[in-house]
């Protein structure tokens, strides 16, 4: 059904946000219909069950772009911003890519830049606390950074996405080598219990101190170790099946839902309650999991999506229930709010641009104990935005 004929519902609400003489207009308000299957799928396709459009609720979580934040040193540029995570003292840490900085933006050219190292801590206010990162003996850096995440211990998780990176390492918040797991060029598939596939998202469980990875770019699967030794405990793919690494069609929104991810599986989340969500990023889809890999249910997000799809990752709320699920997506631009009991998209906001508010090639959502919400941007969006939570 065409976006004009009753898919889309639209409550505007509209945000002036000055920066200098210019008024930058953030659409905050909006809501979409998804598609939401409860249970087991069924045994021939995998067909979800449909749900209907959720009522528009008074306390659905309202946004404004902060157009100051952060504050980098005069000198410093981003690359691509691959990886957002927020600690427990509210610290923000991201991730970059300073290898796709091109020769002007390092400064090679004339007058200009820096790379700013890999890893970098932000206080709340935007002012940087700590930056680290980059290649140091006992541990393979990543060739293409992709992912960060602190653990409740403090420990800093990261991951990478380029074609020989097959491993995630652990450092302490200074910087200091702790842990690898998998080694760069070794991926055997989506069954190697060694190592990765060219990991994308990172969560700890600390009930268990087990480290979930959505792995990734390369394998079709999420794959569970033990935090402390690496040890590896568990995996599973599409549905909580044995993963393999069998050719598959082009994406088809009017086809069954297929029984294998797509790669990339691109981020793992882990509610209070204990279910796992997986974002199969160009499927169109979220699947959720227990612990133990056994399937609960899938939603799909405007399954009309093409090109990388519409599930970059998943992030929950902090109220004590965490009601809503927080989906960026990186081809449409926007970031949607999901109520989490019934997986129905409940309104969005964000559209392409460059401006402030604006994404170009959203990757990554993180949120604070605020409920303030912090994005990242690959391809040259190349920068990390914050959003300040309104009700």
């Amino acid at each position: 059904m065409p976006e004009s004929e009753s898919v889309r519902r639209r409550h505007p609400a509209e945000v002036a946000v000055a920066l200098g003489a210019a008024v930058v207009w953030l659409v905050l308000a909006g809501a979409d219909t998804a598609q939401a299957g409860t249970g087991a799928p069924s045994e021939a396709a995998g067909a979800p069950e449909t749900a209907g459009q959720a009522e528009p609720a008074a306390d659905i979580p309202r946004f404004r772009v902060d157009p100051f934040w952060p504050s980098l040193p005069d000198d410093w540029m981003l690359g691509q911003a691959a990886g957002v995570a927020v600690d427990a003292d509210d610290h923000i840490w991201l991730v970059h890519r300073p290898l796709t900085l091109d020769a002007r933006q390092r400064g090679e050219e004339g007058m200009c830049c820096t790379p700013a190292p890999p890893v970098i801590e932000f206080a709340q206010d935007g002012s940087v606390l700590r930056s680290w990162g980059g290649p140091g003996d006992g541990y393979d850096w990543p060739a293409g950074e992709h992912g960060i995440h602190i653990d409740h211990e403090g420990h800093v998780w990261i991951g990478g996405n380029a074609a020989d990176d097959a491993h995630i390492l652990k450092f302490t918040a200074d910087g200091e080598f702790l842990l690898q797991i998998g080694n760069p060029g070794q991926s055997r598939g989506s069954n190697d219990t060694e190592n990765l596939g060219r990991p994308a998202g990172i969560r700890v469980d600390p009930e268990a101190n087990e480290v979930y990875v959505a792995d990734g770019y390369g394998n079709r699967r999420v794959i569970v170790f033990d935090a402390g030794t690496g040890e590896y405990k568990r995996h599973w793919g599409a549905y909580g099946e044995r993963p393999d690494d069998t050719e598959l069609p082009p994406y088809d929104p009017e086809a069954e839902p297929i029984r294998h991810y797509r790669s990339p599986v691109h981020d793992v989340a882990i509610a209070a309650d204990g279910l796992v969500y997986v974002a199969d990023r160009t499927n169109d889809r979220l699947q959720v999991f227990q612990k133990d890999g056994t399937f609960v249910r899938e939603a799909f997000i405007r399954p009309e999506t093409l090109g990388s799809g519409s599930a970059s990752g998943v992030t929950l709320s902090v109220d004590p229930e965490q009601r809503w699920l927080f989906v960026p997506d990186g081809t449409n631009n926007v970031v949607w709010i999901l109520d989490r009991a019934s997986l129905t998209v409940v309104d969005h906001f964000g559209r392409l641009g460059k401006y402030a508010g604006e994404f170009y090639r959203l990757h990554n959502v993180a949120i604070d104990s605020q409920g303030n919400l912090y994005t990242t941007e690959v391809n040259v969006g190349q920068r990390i935005q914050k959003f300040d939570r309104l009700n």
